[in-house]
């Protein structure tokens, strides 16, 4: 069971929170922290395997508490923004091969944003910080001009 996790736990990662797979990459990190989030669910799979829970329901429940801190994705609703907001830009980062680059920068060039709207899944669609990481990118963009 802590195999077929920690495989779907990094593919999560890859696909949701790069800047971080790329930051735990860089210190040589990954697989320790992957086998310590994994063993932070120990005891629910214990739990749930005591009273016969079906292996489907298992991982799912796992990658529900495993990944709650990791949602949602600054790092996709970025892309998201750049792509919908300032496209030209976007396919320019994505040709030249700066994409992931730029969106990790601009994640920590957004953090006070992301903070002083408490960036959560009850609030990723709000209007007034779309507006504000707008402006943030639009800023970013002009400065890296």
């Amino acid at each position: 069971m802590q195999e077929v996790l920690i495989a779907k736990l990094h593919q999560y990662i890859a696909d949701n929170n790069l800047d971080l797979l790329i930051t735990l990459q860089q210190d040589g990190n990954v697989s320790g922290y992957l086998k310590e989030k994994i063993a932070g669910v120990d005891l629910l799979v214990n739990e749930l395997l005591a009273v016969g829970t079906p292996a489907y329901i298992i991982e799912e429940r796992c990658m529900d508490a495993l990944t709650k801190e990791l949602r949602p994705s600054k790092f996709n609703y970025l892309i998201s923004i750049i792509e919908e907001e300032f496209e030209q830009v976007y396919y320019k980062l994505k040709e030249g091969g700066l994409l992931t680059y730029e969106v990790i920068n601009l994640i920590e060039s957004c953090i006070p944003v992301f903070e002083t709207f408490g960036f959560t899944l009850e609030n990723e669609n709000n209007r007034y910080l779309r507006y504000a990481i707008i402006g943030a990118v639009k800023e970013y963009i002009e400065n890296k001009q």
